[in-house]
């Protein structure tokens, strides 16, 4: 069975073809970075034109690469939410367009539960592919960034590398989200832990405003932290006191400030391995924080396996991490091109959807920029 799969939630437009809820076909995906790069952040109203623009050329490039038509697709799926919501109406149209004119299944999916679903999709690497949206940047650091991101790293850590198997903990981590969710089957999970200010990837972003590395924030702080002194500064690992799962990360963020208040931006920045030593022990106290955390909940629930998901899942120390503070269990983390907004994980979740013969929709479906995970 081949799905199309349509993703718009954020700042990434991608389609994506999956077979069998597992085989990655195609997997397009338009990345905004270039485009948002002068604000400083993502611009809703900015990133909805931009999916506009680009979404249904992508679509006619992923169906040609296989010298298919729509009439051939079995089904369409697109994220429905959470998200921005302007964002995600661009896809969540569009969808619901392509299948009025095709007669096809329209399969809504959770943008969090797919990207628990990643660490199970498969395919050739080529099948992948990820182009930059809009002029080129002046600003070098998006090209650092992007270089900073793609690192080559272990899909699996732990001395057993075991497939992945229900049920499983998830933790979310991202931008947007930071979360711990028990999965019990591809389409019923429990919300264990979130947190209760920042994310994980929001902290990286604002630390590395607060340092004036650029835009992408995140993939900036790591380049810098490699090779640094992860224990120099004495940063604080938020709410790591007691038996709690929950996830807080602005007092971390605002300690970094206090550093730069008393040394100094200038002179932090003017000292390299000050700057580098700064931003490893930043990012070793993030590492620390999500890997303890999840620990815990491996502990509470009695489940063996991590699975962790979403944009800051491509962290190199993170991913190196993970066999430090996980004793006795196994982590999973999907290649970095399915850890992004992907719509390979849309068409990948959708396909279990469609097996319970219950989850179509209508075409009075709306997107949901708050949408619950079930």
């Amino acid at each position: 069975m081949k799905i199309l799969g349509i993703e718009t939630s954020c700042d990434e437009t991608s389609v994506a073809l999956v077979e069998d809820g597992h085989v990655v076909l195609s997997n397009l995906i338009a990345s905004q970075v270039r485009i948002h790069a002068r604000f400083g952040g993502v611009v809703p109203e900015v990133a909805s034109r931009a999916h506009l623009q680009q979404l249904l050329p992508m679509v006619d490039e992923c169906l040609s690469r296989h010298d298919m038509s729509l009439a051939e697709v079995d089904a369409l799926a697109v994220t429905r939410g959470p998200g921005l919501v302007g964002a995600l109406l661009v896809g969540v149209e569009t969808a619901k367009a392509l299948a009025w004119a095709t007669r096809k299944p329209l399969i809504p999916v959770h943008h969090i539960a797919a990207h628990l679903y990643a660490p199970f999709l498969k395919g050739d690497p080529s099948a992948s592919q990820t182009t930059m949206m809009g002029n080129s940047p002046t600003d070098q650091s998006v090209h650092a960034a992007h270089a900073a991101a793609d690192i080559p790293a272990p899909h699996t850590s732990g001395p057993t590398p075991d497939p992945l198997t229900y049920p499983y903990m998830g933790l979310v981590v991202s931008g947007g989200h930071t979360s711990l969710i028990h999965v019990h089957s591809p389409l019923r999970h429990t919300v264990l832990a979130e947190t209760v200010d920042d994310a994980a990837g929001e902290a990286f972003d604002k630390t590395a405003k607060l340092l004036e590395l650029g835009y992408p924030g995140g993939p900036l702080v790591s380049a810098r932290a490699r090779g640094g002194d992860r224990a120099r500064f004495k940063l604080p690992r938020p709410m790591l006191a007691g038996s709690g799962i929950q996830f807080s990360f602005s007092g971390l963020k605002t300690a970094v400030g206090k550093i730069i208040r008393e040394v100094g931006l200038e002179t932090i920045r003017a000292d390299e391995e000050m700057l580098r030593d700064l931003c490893a022990s930043f990012e070793e106290a993030v590492v620390e924080t999500l890997l303890r955390k999840a620990h815990r909940a491996l502990r509470q629930t009695g489940v063996r396996q991590l699975a962790v998901v979403g944009g800051v899942a491509s962290n190199q120390r993170l991913r190196e991490a993970a066999t430090e503070y996980l004793p006795g269990h196994q982590a999973i983390f999907p290649p970095p091109i399915f850890c992004t907004d992907n719509a390979a994980m849309i068409a990948g979740l959708a396909y279990h959807h469609h097996e319970t013969s219950a989850d179509t929709a209508d075409l009075t479906m709306n997107a949901r920029a708050d949408l619950p995970i079930t």
